[in-house]
C-alpha cells in the first residue's frame, strides 16, 4: 500500500480516511522499510496533510494502544510532541542546542487544572536532542514516572492526573523512532501523537507549531469524537494561550469549529516580553512550578491562569473564559495546585515499574 501513497501523494493528491489508515498501520506494523516511510512522510510533508489524512493516521495509531477502562470524563493537555523534533527546538530555543525559550507552562497548567476538578491525561515521549520536556521538570518535582500501566490509571482515578510517559508505550514507534530521528523535521506523528491517547480523553486543548494547523486540528478531533477542544497557537509562545500578544484560537464546540484572535488583555491580563516567561533546566522550571503553584504573582502564572481557563471551558466546568480565569486563581491561592502535586508525588512514590517487575 504505500507505494501507492506515495505515488499518489507525489502527484498531489491526497489520500483517504481510509488509505492513510491502512497505509499507517503498515508503518507501525513493520512492513515497509526505512527508505519508503523516509519518503512517504517527507511528500506528505511537503503536500501538506489534510484533516482526513490526519484523522486516519491518528486512528491507526491509537488502535494500537490498549484504552485504559474509564468512565470518567478526562481532559487532554498535550503539547510536547508537536514540539519535539530538532526543527523545532531550533526555532524556540536560544541557544539552539539545548532547552526551550518558556518554562513548562503545560506542566504547571495540569496542577491547576486538576485542583479545580477536571482529571488530566498527559501523554508523551522521554525528550530529545537535549530538549527539556515535561518528564525531566515532572522527575525534578519529585514526581516517579516509572510505574506500571495499572499504576497509571489508578493514579489517574485517585489523584487525577495521569502522564503516560513509561517505556510500555514505546514499543509501537519502534519501526519510526529512528527514522524520524534521523529526517530531523516535523512529520504526520508530531501531529497525531497528542490525539491517539489511550485514555479516551473527551476535551482537549492542543497546542500546535503553526496557525495554519488549529482550525485544521479542530476539525480532526471532532471527527474523533471530541466534545470540546480549544486548539490554539499563540504569539511567541505558539503552543500555548499566550500573554505576550494575540493567540489563533479554534474552537471545538457543538459540533462546530469557530476561529477567532483571542487578545489577553481582555480578560484583564498585561501583556508581558517572551523574556518574562523564559525558562532554563530541568530543575530551573521545577523551581518555577513549584513558586507558581504556590502562589507567586507575575507573568508565569498569568499565563498558566489563562491556559487552565481553557480547560476548564472545555472540560466544562466553566461558561467562559472569565469564569475559567477566577477559577483558576481559585485553586492556586487556596493552595489546591499544591496539594495535587503533593498527592502525584506521593501516589508514585510507591509505584516503581522497575523495581516491582
Amino acid at each position: 500500500m504505500i507505494k501507492e501513497a506515495i505515488k499518489k501523494i507525489v502527484r498531489g493528491n491526497d489520500l483517504t480516511e481510509s488509505e492513510m489508515e491502512i497505509t499507517m498501520l503498515d508503518i507501525l506494523g513493520g512492513e515497509t522499510t526505512p527508505s519508503q516511510v523516509g519518503a512517504f512522510l517527507s511528500a506528505l510533508r511537503i503536500k501538506g496533510e489534510t484533516v482526513d489524512e490526519i484523522t486516519g493516521a491518528a486512528l491507526a495509531l491509537k488502535s494500537k494502544l490498549t484504552p485504559f477502562q474509564l468512565n470518567n470524563n478526562l481532559i487532554n493537555l498535550d503539547r510536547d510532541d508537536i514540539n519535539l523534533e530538532e526543527e523545532t527546538i531550533l526555532a524556540t530555543s536560544e541557544t539552539g542546542d539545548k532547552g526551550t525559550s518558556t518554562f513548562n507552562v503545560s506542566s504547571a497548567t495540569i496542577f491547576v487544572v486538576a485542583g479545580g476538578g477536571v482529571k488530566v491525561v498527559r501523554q508523551g515521549n522521554w525528550p530529545k536532542y537535549g530538549f527539556i520536556g515535561a518528564a525531566d521538570v515532572l522527575q525534578h518535582l519529585g514526581v516517579n514516572l516509572d510505574i506500571s500501566r495499572s499504576d497509571v490509571q489508578r493514579c489517574i482515578e485517585e489523584v487525577g492526573i495521569g502522564f503516560l510517559f513509561a517505556p510500555m508505550f514505546h514499543g509501537i514507534m519502534r519501526y519510526v523512532d529512528e527514522i524520524r530521528a534521523e529526517m530531523g523535521i516535523r512529520t504526520i506523528f508530531n501531529l497525531i501523537g497528542p490525539l491517539a491517547n489511550p485514555a479516551g480523553a473527551s476535551a482537549h486543548v492542543l497546542g500546535v507549531y503553526d496557525p495554519s494547523l488549529t482550525e485544521k486540528m479542530a476539525k480532526v478531533l471532532k471527527k474523533m469524537g471530541a466534545r470540546e477542544a480549544f486548539v490554539v497557537f499563540g504569539e511567541e509562545t505558539y503552543d500555548e494561550i499566550s500573554i505576550c500578544g494575540p493567540t489563533r484560537v479554534s474552537h471545538l464546540k457543538n459540533d462546530g469549529v469557530e476561529s477567532y484572535q483571542l487578545d489577553p488583555r481582555e480578560f484583564g491580563f498585561k501583556t508581558a516580553t517572551i523574556g518574562a516567561l523564559y525558562g532554563g533546566s530541568a530543575q530551573d522550571n521545577s523551581r518555577i512550578i513549584n513558586e507558581i503553584i504556590s502562589g507567586s504573582p507575575g507573568p508565569k502564572r498569568d499565563v498558566v491562569v489563562l491556559n487552565a481557563a481553557a480547560a476548564f471551558v472545555a472540560a466544562g466546568l466553566e461558561r467562559d473564559l472569565k469564569e475559567g480565569i477566577r477559577r483558576a486563581a481559585d485553586v492556586i491561592d487556596s493552595g489546591r495546585a499544591k496539594e495535587k502535586l503533593d498527592a502525584l508525588i506521593g501516589f508514585t512514590a510507591d509505584c516503581s515499574y522497575f523495581t516491582r517487575n
